[in-house]
């Protein structure tokens, strides 16, 4: 009998995937860092879950590219937390990251076909 390895469902993102869902994340409002990363596991019904050893530096890396601004406040239990908001430049590059993925999903849907038989 095998065992299941415990992350055998788990899917790996691609290399700037992390930082479209992020700034999907936080195209309505202003959100912590566990908010962030509750809002992708729910919406991806629980199939993606964000690390903290790989939300914190995506976080920190878009903030430096001016694509997300934090600020303090205090979290909805009251503590003090980080909060990220989407700036003009990061609602440009969310754009441009869906374009790029929209074809991305396209071309592995086109390899993926059966072939068509003559």
């Amino acid at each position: 009998m095998t065992e299941t390895p415990k992350y055998q469902n788990r899917i790996e993102l691609l290399q700037g995937t992390l930082d479209m869902l992020v700034l999907k994340a936080l195209l309505r409002e202003p959100m912590h860092g566990y908010a962030i990363a509750q809002l992708i596991r729910s919406r991806s019904s629980e199939v993606l879950t964000v690390e903290t050893g790989s939300l914190y530096p995506a976080l920190h890396r878009l903030e430096r590219q001016k694509w997300v601004k934090s600020n303090w406040k205090l979290s909805e239990s009251k503590q003090r937390a980080k909060y990220y908001q989407l700036t003009a430049l990061g609602k440009k590059q969310l754009t441009a990251d869906h374009n790029c993925w929209l074809q991305m999903v396209c071309a592995f849907g086109a390899v993926m076909e059966p072939e068509v038989q003559p």
